[in-house]
């Protein structure tokens, strides 16, 4: 019994880290219909400006809130400076454009900042040898409990966002036909700019716990992280963010239920399997996800 809860706190705590990202997905999906592969780099950027601006004497809570503000701040400019024109033109190229982002960030931290020191990232939530709660012999530490609510949190809001707003109901409506929403007075622009802003806000925040949870920050710091939360995006529904919560958090308790209970054939070294042979299952039957809406086409 110890050890089956130690196995599902572990993944819990996996889990709510690939739920984070994956909810950054689902806004610009639900917002624009696009996927975007740099999603992860964006929060690894908005996280060594966390780190800055904390190594320069700015409070982590204080440090982390002005992170989400740049994040939102650089996920809106790149809407404006580099999607949209791209999108103008080719739809499709918005996913070589994505790619590229994603190489330029990556190259642009290593540059600037490099490889920083083993524990230059503190956490945002307690994090000593001796915070944390046991139940029924197995440990489950505070700052997974913390990121946990995090990500139960964000689904509330982002919930509330998208069904109780007319901004939520705009971007359903842009995503769907971006060309009738203008007819009906939609602010398209407005709609595109801030999904992505949201975006980058909520990639910032992942980006941070992240960075606590390892105790550091560096290039590849959501690289890993992206394939998981792809993963979960894909198996919850890219419009869902519920859906997204809940496959995040079952995938970061399957593997390591996998992982545990059958080390000689998965271990630690091929648990990243799993949520590629997830990916592949779930387009193969079914390709809106388990909680995602079908789209019907007109033909």
């Amino acid at each position: 019994m110890e050890r089956l809860l130690q196995y599902i706190f572990d993944g819990l705590s996996s889990g709510a880290i690939y739920a984070l990202l994956a909810l950054g997905l689902v806004v610009i999906y639900r917002g624009t219909g696009h996927l975007n592969f740099a999603q992860g780099e964006m929060a690894m950027f908005s996280t060594f400006l966390v780190w800055e601006l904390q190594d320069r004497g700015v409070p982590l809570v204080l440090a982390a809130a002005l992170g989400m503000v740049l994040g939102f701040l650089m996920g809106a400019l790149i809407e404006v400076v580099l999607i949209r024109p791209v999108n103008r033109k080719s739809p499709a190229a918005v996913f070589v454009v994505s790619i590229a982002l994603f190489l330029g960030l990556n190259s642009l931290a290593a540059s600037i900042w490099g490889a920083l020191p083993p524990e230059a990232m503190p956490n945002l939530f307690p994090d000593a040898p001796d915070d944390f709660v046991r139940i029924f012999g197995a440990v489950w530490r505070y700052k997974s409990i913390g990121i946990l609510v995090v990500a139960l949190v964000l689904t509330a809001l982002l919930f509330a966002l998208f069904q109780k707003t007319r901004f939520g109901l705009a971007m359903r409506a842009v995503a769907s036909n971006p060309e009738s929403s203008k007819l009906v007075g939609i602010g398209v622009g407005t709609v595109l700019m801030a999904s992505w802003g949201i975006a980058g806000a909520m990639g910032a925040l992942s980006g941070t716990l992240v960075a606590g949870n390892n105790g550091e920050v560096n290039p590849a710091l959501m690289f890993s992280i992206f394939i998981y939360a792809s993963a979960a995006a894909t198996l919850g529904g890219f419009d869902s963010p519920g859906g997204a919560v809940i496959a995040g958090l079952s995938i970061g308790v399957i593997e390591n239920l996998a992982a545990g209970y059958q080390p000689e054939w998965i271990g630690q070294e091929l648990r990243l399997a799993v949520a590629l042979i997830i990916i592949f299952v779930v387009l193969l039957f079914k390709p809106a996800g388990l909680f995602g809406s079908a789209r019907v086409e007109r033909v």
